[in-house]
């Protein structure tokens, strides 16, 4: 195993960002997020986005000066890109490269783009990334409470020499110097990225709720029950994970449960769980689930959104948008609010 060098606030040249005008091109999750806590960390900041859009008017409520995105773009030094992975090829042919100079910054906060080849910068443009290990919303939260959200950096083309400082320095105004910086690669950070969503935290976890769930009211159980049982504990747990680790996890939890973690987990997640993981991996390194993905995204999104409505109502949904709106539990203070970020 390598050496693992974590970079904090104290190892960073803060002032550095504050010298840069950075121009955020979105205001979804992550440009929400990025571009309040640049703000709040005392740095020039511009939205590039459509004039009058439902970004343009969010990002003016919170008092943001609003641009063109070409306009923008030839106003900053840096230019971070934060809309959607499926539209950032066709944005910045058509209204970013062409504005672009020499010795800009041209910023990513997901290798997606640049690793495949979807966009490819010229050859006097630095290309870097920051990628807080986080959603945009948590980012701003936890920078609020005086924390911060873990963060990657890359430089993938540094013709000015200087780009992993001004990586280092973006990354700390958004709050990651707070809690730990890790340089990676775009092929890395990329890789990893989709394999975890589509594996482990997003596509694994969900799979496994939903079965549960569905297994245990087949069986004639309330879904109520089933609800707290397989998706309510999971967040409680998954903090104790976040701090401390498998181990903590099971520190906290009974004996019996902890016996039947590891007893009966391998059962669920076993050899055949393993091996199509291995695939998931191998489509992600070809390059294979980028070209699906952004062949379904130009095709009209009809399976992407028959997906989406298949899950949205699935009874879990239904289950437990009754019990939210009708328990104390996480009502106060949510992280998202879809009408204002």
């Amino acid at each position: 195993m390598s050496n693992l060098k974590i970079y904090l606030d104290k190892d960073i040249n803060q002032d550095l960002i504050k010298s840069k005008k950075i121009a955020i091109i979105g205001f979804g999750s992550q440009g929400y997020g990025q571009s309040m806590n640049l703000k709040d960390s005392g740095c020039d900041v511009v939205l590039g986005l459509r004039l009058g859009g439902k970004s343009d008017v969010k990002a003016k409520d919170y008092g943001f000066k609003t641009m063109a995105i070409e306009d923008a773009v030839k106003w900053a030094d840096i230019v971070q890109i934060l809309i959607p992975d499926e539209i950032q090829a066709q944005v910045y042919e058509e209204q970013i490269k062409p504005n672009m100079r020499k010795g800009q910054y041209l910023m990513f906060s997901h290798g997606f783009n640049i690793h495949y080849k979807k966009i490819v910068a010229p050859e006097d443009v630095n290309v870097i990334m920051v990628a807080p290990k986080g959603p945009g919303h948590t980012v701003r939260s936890e920078y609020k409470i005086g924390r911060g959200v873990p963060s990657l950096i890359a430089v993938y083309q540094d013709p000015t020499g200087d780009s992993k400082e001004v990586a280092l320095s973006y990354a700390s105004a958004i709050g990651a110097g707070r809690a730990g910086i890790i340089e990676t690669t775009f092929k890395e950070e990329t890789e990893t990225d989709l394999f975890g969503e589509q594996a482990v935290i997003c596509g694994g976890v969900s799979a496994l709720i939903k079965t549960g769930f569905e297994v245990l009211v087949d069986a004639g159980y309330s879904p109520y029950m089933a609800y707290f049982e397989v998706l309510h504990e999971m967040k409680l747990l998954v903090d104790l994970i976040n701090q401390g680790g498998l181990a903590d996890m099971r520190y906290s939890i009974s004996n019996t449960a902890e016996y039947g973690d590891m007893t009966r987990g391998p059962k669920v997640i076993g050899k055949e769980s393993r091996n199509a993981m291995k695939e998931l991996l191998k489509d992600i390194q070809s390059g294979a689930f980028a070209d699906e993905f952004m062949n379904e995204m130009k095709s009209g999104c009809k399976n992407f959104n028959k997906l989406r409505q298949e899950n949205a109502d699935h009874l879990i949904e239904k289950v437990g948008q009754e019990i939210r709106s009708s328990f104390v539990w996480g009502n106060n203070d949510k992280i998202i609010d879809r009408n204002k970020n």
